[in-house]
């Protein structure tokens, strides 16, 4: 599979060429915007690579891009608003030390999720698990767009300074973004599924929703939820943590 090395060889130019450019720009939150971009790029220098049929690349590279480009224009449009992370702050000083610890690290981590999409290309077809990894991508392509989308207009309502938006997808889990982009992961896997290799792939969709679920996403974020908005707790005992469920009845105290 020369996939695999022309993409690890790609991935980390790109890193390189995204670590300059956060240089240029003093903000080392640019590997933000590459985050989805990287793996724009994986399927697109894996597709001609693949020996699968046209339509499962096709396919596989159609869906990998769009959510990519959408998550990375999301988070650019988002972050250029913004002072820069805090969490980059926290990490300490030094360009080497930067580069190290969070760009190359994330290009390990974006090359090691993205091996579902470099194996599904040497695929032998869509099939039953194929269409199924078509919609289980669809449904969170859709609760990851548009949870997105109902978070940045609660945000850009100056009336909802400091409250926590509980209507919408938001009702149902505390973050549907990030059920969104496992299930989106999830899909993908499911396209590798056509052949032993591709379906040997596990750990890259396990690992990318515990991240979500247990790492640097939820977690992280709750913390900083919890001690900035007083009405956060009770929007935790009443809403699921992940997985979209109807609202739990909270007894009042």
């Amino acid at each position: 599979m020369p996939q695999l090395l022309v993409t690890a060889a790609v991935t980390l130019v790109a890193i390189v060429v995204t670590f300059g450019i956060a240089l240029a720009r003093k903000r080392y939150d640019t590997i933000d915007t590459f985050w989805g971009l990287g793996f724009a790029i994986v399927a697109l220098v894996a597709f001609p690579f693949g020996d699968g049929p046209l339509s499962l690349r096709l396919v596989v590279v159609l869906l990998t891009v769009v959510w990519g480009v959408r998550l990375s224009l999301h988070l650019h449009l988002r972050n250029h608003r913004l002072p820069e992370d805090p969490r980059y702050a926290r990490m300490g000083h030094g360009r080497l030390k930067m580069f190290l610890r969070v760009y190359l690290f994330q290009a390990v981590v974006l090359y090691f999720v993205s091996l579902p999409v470099q194996f599904a290309v040497d695929g032998t077809g869509i099939g039953v698990l194929g269409w199924l990894g078509v919609a289980v991508w669809v449904v969170g392509f859709a609760f990851e767009a548009i949870g997105d989308e109902q978070l940045r207009r609660f945000k850009a309502d100056p009336a909802n300074r400091g409250r926590v938006l509980d209507t919408g997808l938001w009702r149902y889990t505390r973050h549907p973004n990030y059920f969104g982009d496992a299930c989106v992961w999830w899909g993908l896997y499911l396209l590798a599924c056509s052949t032993w290799p591709g379906a040997a792939t596990i750990l890259s969709p396990v690992a990318m929703t515990f991240t979500l679920a247990r790492g640097t996403g939820k977690p992280m974020l709750e913390k900083g939820m919890a001690r900035t908005r007083p009405a956060y707790a009770n929007y935790v005992e009443r809403t699921s943590g992940f997985f979209p469920l109807p609202p739990r009845r909270v007894i009042p105290r």
